[in-house]
C-alpha cells in the first residue's frame, strides 16, 4: 500500500473536520481593500451561484447513490454507475470544491479560491486513491470494467448507462441524506454577512 492510499484512509476517515481550517480562513481573514474592480454584491451573486451549482452536482449525486455517500466508514453500498456517476467518477467531491470555491469568492477572498482548489484536490485525491483500492478489492471486474469506462475527475459525456439501469432515491430522502451540507451552506453565508456587517 503507498503512502498515498494510506494517507487517503486516514483523511476518509477524518472528513468530519478538515473543513474546520478552511471555515475559519473564509471568516477570519478579512478580505483585501484592492477588490474594487467588483462589487461585492457582484461577489455575493457568482459566489451564491458556484455554490448553487456545487450543491446540484452533489444533490444529483446523493439522490443516485442515497445515504451511503454520508458513512464515516469503510462499508459499501452497490457500484452506482447512473446519474452523474456515468459522467465522472467522483462528483460528489467536484460539487465540494465548487462549493467551497463559491465561498471562497462570496467572502471576496479571491486569491483564496485557487489555494482551496488545490488543497482539496490533493486531499480528495488521496481519499480517492483508497476509495478505488477498496472497491477495486471488493466489487472486482464491475468496478474495473466502471474505472475503464468513466473518467476519475474530468467528465465525460460519451456512453452513459441505460437510464432503465439506474436506481435513484426519493427526493425525499435525498434532500434528507443532505440537509446537514444544506444547512451548512445557509449557515455558512449567514457567516459570510454577519462577517461583513461587522
Amino acid at each position: 500500500m503507498t503512502f498515498v492510499v494510506r494517507a487517503g484512509g486516514w483523511l476518509f476517515r477524518q472528513r468530519s473536520w478538515l473543513p474546520l481550517p478552511l471555515v475559519a480562513a473564509l471568516l477570519l481573514i478579512p478580505p483585501p481593500d484592492n477588490v474594487s474592480w467588483a462589487p461585492v454584491a457582484s461577489l455575493w451573486i457568482i459566489g451564491a451561484i458556484v455554490v448553487a451549482i456545487g450543491e446540484a452536482i452533489r444533490l444529483w449525486a446523493v439522490h443516485h447513490i442515497g445515504a451511503i455517500s454520508r458513512t464515516r466508514s469503510d462499508r459499501l453500498g452497490p457500484l452506482v454507475a447512473a446519474g452523474p456517476f456515468a459522467y465522472v467518477r467522483n462528483p460528489l467531491y467536484l460539487g465540494n470544491i465548487l462549493l467551497w470555491t463559491g465561498f471562497a469568492i462570496a467572502a471576496r477572498l479571491l486569491w483564496l479560491a485557487p489555494v482551496i482548489v488545490v488543497l482539496l484536490a490533493l486531499e480528495y485525491h488521496a481519499i480517492v486513491r483508497w476509495e478505488e483500492r477498496l472497491l477495486a478489492e471488493r466489487i472486482g471486474e464491475p468496478y474495473v470494467n466502471y474505472v475503464a469506462r468513466v473518467p476519475r475527475w474530468v467528465p465525460s459525456f460519451g456512453a452513459r448507462t441505460p437510464r432503465d439501469a439506474a436506481i435513484t432515491f426519493s427526493w425525499r430522502q435525498t434532500l434528507f441524506s443532505e440537509r446537514g451540507t444544506l444547512i451548512a451552506i445557509a449557515a455558512g453565508f449567514v457567516l459570510l454577512w454577519l462577517k461583513a456587517r461587522f
